[in-house]
């Protein structure tokens, strides 16, 4: 957990220094991010809001995502990350946006997605990025590891 503290440090650092604010979108993290964003004092200088869209008509409902989309790409899909990413951003004053969309285990796998697989995005006016990934371990380790990667790649998206 110390490492993702400070990974969340690093991560506000750098979007006070850029003068940013970030929202996030989470589902299988179920608020882990905003969690570890919101450990850090200060972090009110550069977190604006996390929404926690566990299911589907949270997906649509809070971010704007069309229920058509999701039966088509399913929840656990790079279109679907991107989409949240977007609706996190389109509805709130950040100016950056993480999203995290997954299946943490121990069910859940389907067809093509097995436990394990979390798809991410993040955005900015104008620029968007996605990821998928398969994470091993149970359903903690999946969790902490989609943490982590997604504030490394909010690092990375913001160089």
């Amino acid at each position: 957990m110390d490492d993702i503290i400070e990974l969340a440090a690093q991560v506000g650092r750098l979007l006070k220094e850029k003068g940013l604010f970030v929202a996030t979108a989470e589902s299988c993290t179920g608020g882990g991010i905003a969690q570890a964003i919101t450990e850090i004092a200060g972090s009110s200088e550069w977190f604006e809001r996390g929404f926690i869209t566990y299911s589907n008509d949270a997906k649509t409902d809070m971010l704007d995502i069309p229920a058509a989309s999701i039966a088509r790409h399913g929840a656990v899909s790079e279109e679907i990350a991107a989409a949240m990413a977007a609706g996190a951003l389109d509805n709130s004053n950040a100016d950056v946006a993480l999203s995290v969309t997954g299946i943490a285990g121990p069910g859940g796998a389907v067809p093509g997605k097995p436990v394990g697989t979390v798809c991410f995005g993040w955005a900015r006016r104008g620029a968007s990025r996605t990821e998928r990934l398969v994470f091993g371990g149970d359903r903690q380790a999946v969790r902490s590891q989609t943490v982590v990667h997604a504030l490394q790649g909010l690092l990375h998206f913001l160089d």
